[in-house]
């Protein structure tokens, strides 16, 4: 089943001559609109006309994340606001969100993709989907919601939270699809035990997951546990949102990456360098189609590798494998980035607190937990139990409102976390990802 057969099953010749001509156009639409990505051509002495051929890309510099924190909030933005019809934002290291701006172009292609995605993973147009993906700026909710409704589907717009009322939800509103993180569903598996609800008495079908690091094994326990068919679904909001990549419930195996919207390529993470095909590396994305925040070659951060080995399913883009982790030191709560210097920043503006701190990541049951190890100063230790605990809470109250995750602030004695002399560990991790 496709959702858009001509697309989706193009002949590789004619796809890398549709994505050759966007790509042309998209370079020339940076070039004239976006400052950054003129004054970072000429610096290097390209222009755009100097591709032309798809290997060319090559040539040209990587965008980054810094760069996106650098032109906060508007300054990457090839369409004017009067253009911009939605703006979505994820956290970034320095407490500053990175901003993403989507023209009504943008939102439809989206959609679109999203509906693609929906219906690689198995769905259709009679299916009640149960979207419990955050709404709000993180791009989930609303990224699933409008293909969903592209699609045709019922959607249920519940979001997080509130697991026995979603458990309720499903039973009587007869969900067949849902969407949520994977640890969620596993918590919801355990909160359904414990209210005597089998999931084998619920319409579930289809589970499509996504937003955090998720291994083979807990799609196994997942599919055990909810009774339904688990598919891995990737996206990241400074390149669209979800449904960037997903597996077809054919085969399972890779992600397919809409290669009419988005041209991929695996580097070498410490020198730049493109990978041949079927090696491990830093996935890079250029968007081809967007209006809002074009990027060239993005340095998405996340390892995996890249095959254009023909699929079962008949699509012929390309697929990428499951994630093994990222290049750098973000880590993935629940669906929520958070960086060590984001942890750093909310700690260093409390009175008493010393700048010296341990992230624990611990996977209890199915659900991500993390643990906030910090130093207080010696006339605090000493200080009453009361002051200690109240000290504790508003650590905890800070990162969340800052941070948007759930943590426990653990207070420790003075000079009792390791020092370095080189680069400060800062994160055990102790997840079987």
């Amino acid at each position: 089943m496709f959702f858009n057969e001509e697309f989706e099953t193009l002949p590789r010749p004619a796809l890398e001559a549709l994505q050759l001509k966007r790509l042309q156009a998209v370079l020339d639409r940076v070039y004239d609109n976006v400052p950054f990505y003129k004054k970072t051509f000429d610096a290097t002495g390209i222009k755009p006309s100097v591709v032309t051929s798809l290997d060319d890309l090559q040539k040209l510099p990587f965008t980054t994340k810094q760069d996106m924190r650098d032109s906060y909030p508007y300054g990457l933005f090839a369409a004017p606001m009067e253009e911009i019809v939605r703006i979505h934002a994820s956290s970034g290291t320095t407490g500053k969100p990175t901003v993403v701006g989507y023209t009504q172009k943008d939102i439809s292609t989206w959609s679109e993709l999203m509906a693609r995605s929906f219906v690689a993973a198995g769905a259709h147009k009679g299916d009640i989907i149960h979207n419990a993906y955050g709404y709000g700026l993180f791009t989930g909710g609303l990224g699933a919601h409008y293909g969903a409704e592209r699609l045709g589907a019922s959607v249920i717009p519940i979001s997080g939270g509130n697991t026995k009322r979603q458990i309720m939800i499903m039973q009587d509103f007869g969900s067949t699809v849902l969407t949520c993180t994977p640890s969620y569903s596993l918590f919801m598996a355990e909160e359904a035990q414990v209210e005597g609800v089998d999931f084998k008495s619920l319409k579930l079908r289809v589970g499509i997951f996504g937003a955090e690091p998720w291994s083979e094994e807990m799609r196994n326990e997942i599919e055990r546990k909810l009774n339904l068919t688990a598919i891995d679904i990737y996206g990241l909001s400074e390149i669209m949102g979800p449904g960037v990549a997903i597996e077809c419930i054919e085969a399972k195996q890779g992600l397919h990456i809409w290669e009419d919207h988005f041209i991929p390529e695996i580097i070498n993470p410490d020198t730049g360098e493109r990978l041949p095909e079927g090696e491990r590396g830093e996935l890079v994305i250029t968007t081809i189609t967007k209006q809002g925040i074009p990027l060239i070659r993005y340095r998405t951060r996340d390892i995996t590798s890249l095959t254009y080995e023909p699929c079962v399913c008949g699509r012929t883009h390309a697929r990428i494998t499951r994630m093994s982790g990222r290049s750098d030191d973000m880590l993935i709560i629940r669906g929520v980035n958070v960086f060590p210097s984001q942890i750093e920043a909310v700690l260093v503006g409390i009175e008493g607190i010393e700048p010296h701190y341990m992230l624990i990541v611990d996977r209890q049951g199915t659900l991500d937990t993390l643990t906030v190890q910090v130093e207080v100063s010696e006339h605090l230790f000493s200080d009453e139990i009361k002051v200690l605990q109240a000290l504790s809470r508003r650590i905890e109250k800070e990162i969340k409102d800052m941070l948007g995750v759930t943590c426990t602030a653990k207070l420790v004695e003075p000079k009792t976390i390791q020092r370095s002399e080189g680069k400060a560990k800062r994160v055990i991790d102790n997840r079987k990802l």
